[in-house]
This record gives structure tokens, sequence and C-alpha cells, in this order.
């Protein structure tokens, strides 16, 4: 059974776009268009979307370059769309965010593996996380009104945003 009329799949990883179409297939679900391309690079051509979903993707790219992602989001969305935003963002309500960062490195390495716990050394190194309030405030300048904001343990935040 559909709920959706169409699915646009957008993801820079050919990979990732096989995988979900191999997934679909499995599942006989028909109605999915594929797009390998990226957040600043995806022209959305078809009708405004009810809702968006980003996952784990703003934090490959520095401040100035998720504003640019985020409004070319909300510049998918209807009126009154919604998007569900997944991502790594440090909290600014700490003395001590390197403090923070030993014990979530710790437990990655006491959950998983040594593999990934220097995975999480070079996600702090290397990539472009930010703090809620700029990530909120990136949320807000786009149009969008964040309706609801969970922060969770590895600085894992979720928030749910409807167009204004």
């Amino acid at each position: 059974m559909m709920k959706c009329r169409t699915i646009y799949a957008v993801d820079a990883s050919a990979a990732m776009i096989e995988y979900c179409r191999k997934q679909a297939e499995q599942k006989g679900l028909t109605n999915i268009v594929y797009s390998h391309s990226g957040l600043l690079s995806y022209e959305h051509s078809s009708e405004l979307a009810d809702a968006a979903v980003c996952v784990a993707v703003l934090h490959h790219l520095p401040d100035y370059w998720k504003q640019v992602a985020l409004r070319r989001c909300c510049r998918m969305l209807k009126p009154k769309g919604r998007l569900l935003l997944f991502d790594v963002v440090f909290p600014s309500d700490t003395n001590n965010l390197q403090c923070e960062i030993d014990d979530w490195i710790n437990a990655v390495k006491a959950m998983a593996d040594a593999r990934l716990a220097e995975e999480a050394v070079t996600h702090v190194k290397n990539e472009f996380s930010t703090y809620d309030w700029i990530m909120e405030g990136m949320i807000r300048r786009c149009g969008l009104q964040i309706d609801n904001a969970e922060y969770g343990k590895g600085f894992q935040a979720t928030y749910l945003c409807t167009k204004r």
C-alpha cells in the first residue's frame, strides 16, 4: 500500500542510491525517483514536497554551506511542509565539551570497536558539526519554524520543522 504519491531519493553516494533502489525493488515500491546528487547540487523541478528528510548530511558541510543547503531544502517544501533533520550537533550549555567528546569516543569504543571510535575522533577533528544555537539559528533563518528539538547521547540532534 503506497502512502506517498512520489518519493524523491537524493544522495551524493551512488552506492546509497543503488542500495535504496534494491530495497525498494524487493518491497515492490515503484513510486521513487532516484537522483545521484547532493544538497548543494540537486535541482528539484517537480511539484513542491509535503515533507523532506535530511539525515546525517549537514555535518559534512561548513556552516556557510549548511545554510545554503537548508535554504534549498526549504525551497523544495510547500507552505506548511515539514522537514525532519537529524545530525551531529554539539551542545552549547556545557562547561566542558572536550570531556563530553572524550566520554562519547570512549562509549563508542566500548559499544562497538576501536575502528568506529577512531571514526568518531576523525569526525570531531575533520568534519563540520556545529553548536545547537548556530544550527537552530540557521534553521529559523531559512524560513522554518522548529516545532520540536531533541538532543540525545552522542551529540545526536533531531529537529522537526515546519515551513512558515
